[in-house]
C-alpha cells in the first residue's frame, strides 16, 4: 500500500533534505508543493499551490495522507511574512484536515519561544513569547496546526551545506570584530542539517510521536566556545586568530544589528533537551557536532569566500 505524503518547502535549506530522505522510504509516494506548477511548470510529482495566495491551496491536499509542512518566510515586510506563515499555514491546515489528511507535521523553531536563557528547557515548560515578526508569524502557523492535531517539530541551530545564516552569521561577526569572541559559556542545541531531514520523515511516519510540540536537536548541546573554535579552525579565521572577550565584542559591533544579532545569540544559553523525542524513533540522532561540521566546513568556506 502506497502513502502519499506531501511536503511544502521542498526545495529549502531544510526541506530538501526532508524530500530527500523520504525518497528512501518504501511505500512512499512524494508530492511537492509547487508555486510553479501553478504555470503548468510543474511534474508529476508537484502538486500547485502557493502559501503567498492561499486561495490556489484549495484542494492541494487531495488524496494525501501526511503533510510535512517546512516552508517559511524569513525576512521581508511584515505583510508578506504574516501571509506565508500564519495566513498560509491556517488555510494549508484547514485544507488538510478538509481532505481527511491523517498526519500534519510541521518544522518550526525554537525561537518561538524569544531570548533565552534558556539551559535544559524540556518540552511545555518555556512559553511561547517571540520576538520578531517572523517568529511571532511560525508561532501563529504553530497555533493552527497544533489546533488541528498536528506535530510540531522546533529545532534550534540547523547546520550543515546550504546553511545560509548560522554558521555564515559567526563569519560575519568574526570580520565585523576582526577577532573571535572568547570567554562564551552559553551552550546551544543544534543538528546537522541531513539528520534533522530524516528525523522529520521518522516521526511522520511514526506511531509514537504526536500531536504536541517537540525539540529536535542532538542530544548533546554545543558550547558556544567550541563552536567558535570549529568556525575559527576550519572556516576562517579572523584578525589572524585574534580573541576579545564579550564586553569587547559588544562595543565593536554596536554600528552592526546583524553582528549584534549573532552575538546577543551566540553568548546566550539556548539548550533544549527533549532526549524522549529520539525513543521509539526510527533514526538515529546523527553524529557529534565535530564530526558533521568537519565534513560541512569545505561548503561553508566557498559559501563565506563568495
Amino acid at each position: 500500500m502506497t502513502t502519499d505524503l506531501l511536503i511544502t518547502g521542498a526545495t529549502g535549506f531544510i526541506g530538501s533534505r526532508v524530500a530527500a530522505a523520504a525518497r528512501t522510504r518504501p511505500g512512499l509516494r512524494v508530492l511537492s508543493l509547487s508555486r510553479r506548477a501553478r504555470d503548468g511548470r510543474g511534474d508529476a510529482g508537484t502538486v500547485a499551490g502557493d502559501l503567498a495566495d492561499p486561495r490556489t491551496l484549495r484542494g492541494a491536499c487531495a488524496g494525501v495522507d501526511v503533510l510535512i509542512h517546512c516552508a517559511s518566510r524569513v525576512g521581508g515586510d511584515p505583510r508578506s511574512v504574516a501571509t506565508v506563515n500564519d495566513l498560509g499555514t491556517k488555510a494549508l491546515v484547514e485544507e488538510a484536515v478538509r481532505a481527511g489528511v491523517g498526519r500534519i507535521v510541521y518544522v518550526s523553531t525554537a525561537a518561538v519561544h524569544g531570548r533565552g536563557p534558556f539551559r535544559g528547557v524540556r518540552p511545555g515548560e518555556a512559553p511561547v513569547a517571540p520576538v520578531s515578526a517572523t517568529s511571532r508569524t511560525r508561532a501563529a502557523a504553530e497555533a493552527h496546526v497544533l489546533d488541528a492535531g498536528g506535530l510540531v517539530l522546533r529545532p534550534h541551530l540547523v547546520h550543515g551545506e546550504g546553511d545560509r545564516w548560522v554558521v555564515p552569521g559567526l563569519v560575519g561577526l568574526g570580520r565585523e570584530l576582526s577577532a573571535t569572541v572568547t570567554g562564551c559559556t552559553a551552550v546551544h542545541s543544534m543538528i546537522d542539517v541531513g539528520t534533522l531531514g530524516r528525523a522529520v520523515v521518522a516521526a511522520a511516519l511514526s506511531p509514537h510521536h504526536g500531536p504536541g510540540a517537540r525539540y529536535v536537536g542532538h542530544p548533546d548541546p554545543v558550547p558556544a566556545s567550541e563552536l567558535l573554535a570549529a568556525v575559527c579552525e576550519l572556516v576562517e579565521r579572523p584578525g589572524g586568530g585574534a580573541g576579545v572577550d564579550v564586553a569587547t565584542a559588544r562595543a565593536r559591533a554596536a554600528g552592526s544589528p546583524r553582528a549584534l544579532h549573532h552575538l546577543d545569540l551566540l553568548t546566550v544559553d539556548h539548550w533544549f533537551a527533549d532526549d524522549g523525542f529520539w525513543k521509539d524513533l526510527d533514526c538515529p540522532p546523527g553524529e557529534d557536532f565535530a564530526t558533521a561540521f568537519t565534513r560541512a566546513a569545505p561548503w561553508y568556506r566557498r559559501w563565506t569566500a563568495q
